[in-house]
């Protein structure tokens, strides 16, 4: 009996001394619970979210190329009209009866909203919708302009039902003297309808003006800080209950009824316009949910192994016999409802996983889209100004001038095939077979392609390039594409210099040197200049993927692509490329 008592009496400060230790443990592994949660949320929310910025801009610079390739479509229009000798006669004449039936040949070819024909007084007096034509517009924007300029202008006009009215104008002259004004109304509104069936919500302003796009029609005419004011957020008492709500959410920077949105804002490379796009965070808080979601539920189940060894380690079978077994069926029945916890989320696993694959699949379709319209958009810019030309070089019968055009044409439509094949020869490192190319024919045919550019520009442009063959061993078109970007890059630097200059110095030697200097701002950075999707340039102005295919392309021809800045101004690019040893007398 006595024995019994002293043994009763040293288990009892050990069960204290182990209830102690446990709750230790316990605290311990809450914290470590908690802190991990805690940097969990913030390192995730911080990721997701700078992906769907990352994604968010890519959108912007897609939807701001889309406008503005419209926009330059349309802009030659004008000019190539204003000549139409029947035009002009209908004008000196007066005689309109078959000039509504002529613009109508045109619309459909140039893709424009509207076409129209005004005589000296404002009337309309050919159009191609014929609703229009008695219409008095002597006091609208493209007439009032285009009448005082010399050249082709852009003007944007409120309607008085909604919306805005976009146009190329430009005075017909003949023999020196004004006839009419014949106005060109582009279509944007088709890019505000493919918007609208997007989540984000988009709208285009001009600079320090009014919104003329929007997916929300009643904002446009408004300011952005007033069309935002027309749906307000809710109440503070609403936001600080959502917010607690939702406790990984971000300072948000702005709302659209309603809902907190991050703002992306990109500059439009045309007459200062700005376009802006807001992204929810729903995406976000739903993807850093379901990670946290999970890492609550695996410590749910340490949490309950913990207890599950702590109730074993507490009870003594010898005293305690009847109580043990009545845990153990608890027990059975806890792991029974853990194998169930456990499948749940081996299934939620599984669709995280299945949504984060999906992510990277539009990520990677974003950066292509991203390199296909930056390498095509210009190529398919001289095809419409070749096109353009051929059409009415047909209605004059010159034939030969036209079939040239169409010959233009065709080379361009090959070179768009060579483009998309370099672009899965620069994800693969991989490449076709190289012949001999003199760089001579490949910087001509890329000054032939950035012609209208570097004339509209007025650049003042030098080239030097030997009299005999610079032969290489490499595609013609390739070395083309490169030379195009270096000089798309040379305009872009010298956007703001009021006199440009660009010079091109081509030297044969040991080696072929190609080199492209201009007098711009010069480079900031040059450790990353030729990383994908860096760039130097204002948002909304590049992507950052010339350079790096560039130099992929001559890292392929066995070459480098190197960069510096001038000593006096602007950068300089220079191209080095392996000459063919004793070509001349091979031949």
């Amino acid at each position: 009996m006595s024995s019994v008592t002293e043994n009763s009496e040293t288990l009892a400060p050990r069960v204290a001394n182990l209830s102690w230790r446990v709750r230790i443990a316990l605290l311990t592994i809450f914290l470590i619970a908690v802190g991990t949660v805690y940097f969990t949320n913030q390192l995730l929310t911080a990721r997701f979210t700078q992906s769907t910025l990352q994604r968010a801009q890519l959108r912007l610079a897609l939807y701001s190329g889309n406008m503005v390739s419209e926009l330059q479509r349309n802009s030659i229009v004008p000019r190539l009209l204003s000549s139409d000798a029947e035009l002009v006669g209908a004008l000196s004449s007066r005689d309109y009866q078959r000039t509504s039936q002529r613009l109508l040949s045109f619309v459909d070819e140039i893709g424009a909203a509207a076409i129209l024909l005004l005589d000296l007084d404002g009337r309309v007096v050919a159009a191609t919708d014929r609703n229009r034509l008695g219409e008095i517009q002597r006091n609208l924007p493209h007439f009032v302009e285009a009448a005082r300029a010399s050249e082709t202008v852009f003007t944007t006009h409120q309607m008085d039902v909604g919306g805005y009215d976009f146009a190329y104008s430009r005075r017909v002259v003949a023999n020196n003297k004004t006839l009419g004004v014949i106005v060109v109304e582009v279509d944007l509104r088709k890019f505000q309808s493919a918007w609208a069936g997007i989540s984000d919500a988009v709208i285009v302003s001009l600079p320090n003006g009014p919104i003329v796009l929007a997916t929300e029609k009643t904002w446009i005419g408004l300011p952005e800080e007033e069309a935002l004011a027309l749906r307000s957020a809710p109440s503070a008492i609403e936001r600080a209950i959502r917010a607690t709500q939702d406790w990984t959410a971000l300072p948000a920077d702005a709302y659209v009824q309603g809902r907190a949105v991050m703002r992306r804002e990109l500059r439009v490379p045309f007459r200062g316009w700005t376009m802006v796009l807001f992204t929810t965070y729903g995406g976000i808080r739903q993807r850093v949910n379901a990670v946290l979601a999970l890492e609550i539920m695996g410590f749910s189940i340490l949490f309950t192994l913990a207890f599950y060894q702590l109730s074993r380690q507490t009870l003594t079978r010898a005293l305690f016999f009847q109580q043990e077994s009545d845990d153990l069926r608890q027990l059975n029945l806890r792991l029974q409802r853990e194998i169930s916890e456990r499948q749940k989320v081996e299934k939620n696993l599984q669709v995280a996983e299945q949504t984060l694959a999906q992510s990277s699949k539009l990520a990677a379709l974003g950066e292509m889209s991203a390199a296909v319209s930056h390498e095509l958009n210009q190529p398919l810019a001289a095809m419409k100004t070749y096109l353009a030309g051929a059409k009415l070089l047909l209605q004059r019968k010159r034939m030969d001038e036209a079939l040239s055009s169409f010959q233009r044409i065709d080379d361009l439509i090959g070179r768009m095939s060579a483009i998309t094949r370099q672009l899965k020869s620069y994800a693969r490192k991989g490449g076709d077979d190289l012949v001999p190319v003199d760089v001579r024919a490949a910087l001509n045919g890329a000054l032939e392609i950035m012609e209208p550019q570097l004339k509209s520009r007025q650049v003042s442009l030098s080239t030097s390039v030997p009299s005999t063959p610079v032969m290489i061993l490499g595609d013609q078109l390739r070395l083309e594409q490169v030379v195009v970007n270096l000089l798309r890059n040379a305009l872009d630097a010298t956007s703001m210099i009021d006199t440009p200059e660009i010079e091109l110095l081509l030297i044969g030697g040991e080696t072929a040197t190609l080199t492209v200097r201009d007098n711009g701002e010069g480079i900031s950075d040059l450790d990353d200049l030729f990383e994908p999707f860096f760039t130097t340039k204002k948002p909304g102005d590049g992507v950052g993927l010339g350079l790096a295919i560039s130099s992929g392309i001559i890292s392929d021809l066995g070459g480098r692509l190197v960069a510096r800045n001038s000593d006096q101004s602007g950068a300089v690019f220079e191209v080095t490329l392996p000459i063919i040893d004793n070509y001349n007398d091979e031949d």
